[in-house]
């Protein structure tokens, strides 16, 4: 049966308590119309009820929406708010205010995206903070970031390493000195992600999976030893394919020879035969 949690402003409850209710209702849809009513008819008495709920919605969907919602509300009184939440013990707290702010895009918050969120412990919240970063970088600060994210190439399993990928392709060019430095690093892991990375840059359409295994065995051989290998087998084709033409040719060319041969030896058959055959009628004549 579908939960119900009335929102109605003439009931005398204060709406803030009201939303609260809403918000914390058991049913998942419930919520997320609570959170699209909150950001449809904005009210700054919700801030806090927002910020708090934020920091433990369950859902994925009403989170989004809540921060919607918060977007709603004048940045003057919604960016300190969410600022305290950057330092929140609860990972959620401080990855959904990260989320809340690159919805907001105010560029002043970028001072607030330090290191140790580019570096946070839990992966989610890391990277979030690294999709922030890209979105309120300062031009002149973007070669420096492109320095600290590459601190963090070879973390997590592919999906984080994905992100972190995607998040440097992202701020261009500034990237490539960083992404050289790491694709020379004794970790081959590092170096691996460094390099799939840097193919990525240069070729956006290449897929992260291919670009890791080309990476891979680049690290695997040596760059040097790499490209020869390349040239080696490029090379090795293309003799291939010219001893393949020689085989050809020479099939042909013998083939026509024992068809020659063969040719003559049916011809001096006939002629054998034939004499064979006249000498005959001249004996048969004589008797």
């Amino acid at each position: 049966m579908l939960e119900v949690v009335l929102i109605n402003p003439t009931n005398g409850t204060p709406r803030s308590a009201r939303a609260a209710d809403a918000l914390s209702a058991e049913d998942a849809s419930v919520r997320l119309q609570a959170a699209l009513a909150a950001g449809t008819n904005p009210d700054t008495g919700l801030l806090e009820t927002l910020v708090e709920r934020c920091a433990v919605e369950p859902d994925f969907f009403v989170r989004d929406m809540l921060s919607w919602a918060l977007t709603r509300l004048p940045p003057e009184i919604t960016l300190p708010r969410i600022r305290r939440e950057l330092a929140s013990g609860r990972p959620q707290a401080r990855g959904q205010a990260l989320h809340t702010l690159s919805k907001i895009g105010d560029r002043s918050a970028w001072a607030w995206i330090t290191r140790g969120m580019l570096r946070d412990a839990d992966d989610e919240v890391a990277r979030t903070a690294w999709r922030v970063a890209v979105v309120l970088v300062a031009e002149d600060d973007k070669e420096d970031l492109a320095g600290e994210l590459a601190t963090q190439l070879g973390r997590g399993d592919r999906e984080v390493r994905l992100s972190l990928s995607r998040t440097l392709v992202d701020l261009g060019d500034v990237t490539a000195p960083a992404l050289e430095k790491a694709a020379a690093d004794p970790d081959p892991v590092v170096a691996t992600h460094a390099r799939a990375t840097e193919l990525l840059r240069r070729d956006p359409e290449t897929g992260f999976d291919a670009a890791v295994e080309e990476a891979k065995r680049v690290v695997a051989l040596g760059p040097a030893r790499a490209e020869a290998v390349a040239a080696g087998k490029d090379g090795a084709e293309t003799a291939e394919t010219r001893d393949t033409a020689a085989e050809t040719r020479e099939t042909a060319e013998t083939g026509e020879a024992a068809g020659t041969i063969e040719d003559a030896g049916a011809i001096e058959a006939a002629e054998t035969t034939e004499a064979s055959e006249t000498a005959e009628t001249a004996v048969t004549a004589e008797c």
